[in-house]
């Protein structure tokens, strides 16, 4: 027989049959495939999530460093706490500052008083234009305070760049300052020699000095 004739009929009878072992082969393959594309596809998600995370990470970072970084609009306030010393009370705060006149921009100078101390005097060194201070009003001062026997200075608000606020006739500073004060015109810069009853004393033991005292006070506001 020819073998052309031979080669159409094997082709008439179609593919030859696959034996059990070569189905099982192709089904195994089969599966390793599908087994690889999943295998990509959580692989590609996971990658997926990885970016997404990282990109919340460093933002998270870049906001918390924005949110911490100081305002430069913030400026330290100086501390109004008084000190051990000083002839206002604990609870007084400092005042706004006021607007000081030209004649209480300088510090002044105190010297040591003459003679006893019997009763509460007040100079005035400069006199103001303004009103006069009233009891109940909530005055703005700068001061020094020395000793009247040696002017040993033991306080100063200059110390502490800022003034002195407090109400007047309230009983929250010394008598010598409360009464001493009363009708000194605003702007005025006035030297109280106060006797020791009128301070703190002559053996306060709390840190405050004894005896007779001297002050010089700027009255820069009252309102």
């Amino acid at each position: 027989m020819p073998d052309s004739v031979v080669s159409r009929k094997r082709a008439a009878a179609g593919p030859p049959l696959k034996t059990k072992a070569e189905k099982r082969a192709e089904a195994k393959a089969a599966k390793a495939r599908a087994r690889a594309r999943q295998k990509r596809r959580e692989t590609l998600t996971v990658a997926g999530a990885a970016v997404v995370v990282l990109a919340l990470v460093v933002g998270l970072v870049v906001w918390i460093g924005t949110s911490s970084s100081p305002s430069s609009s913030t400026a330290s306030s100086p501390s109004s706490a008084p000190s051990a010393s000083t002839p206002e009370p604990a609870a007084a705060t400092a005042a706004p500052a006021p607007s000081v006149p030209a004649a209480l921009s300088k510090k002044p100078v105190t010297t040591a008083g003459k003679g006893a101390v019997t009763k509460l005097r007040t100079t005035t060194l400069i006199k103001g234009t303004g009103p006069a201070v009233r009891s109940g009003q909530t005055l703005a001062v700068n001061y020094v305070g020395v000793t009247y026997a040696d002017g040993k200075e033991f306080d100063s608000s200059w110390k502490r760049s800022e003034p002195f606020s407090f109400p007047i006739g309230a009983g929250r500073v010394i008598p010598g300052w409360d009464q001493g004060l009363i009708g000194v015109p605003v702007g005025s810069r006035v030297q109280l020699d106060i006797p020791a009853e009128m301070a703190y004393g002559d053996n306060p033991g709390t840190g405050q000095p004894a005896g007779a005292l001297r002050f010089v006070v700027d009255v820069l506001s009252a309102s």
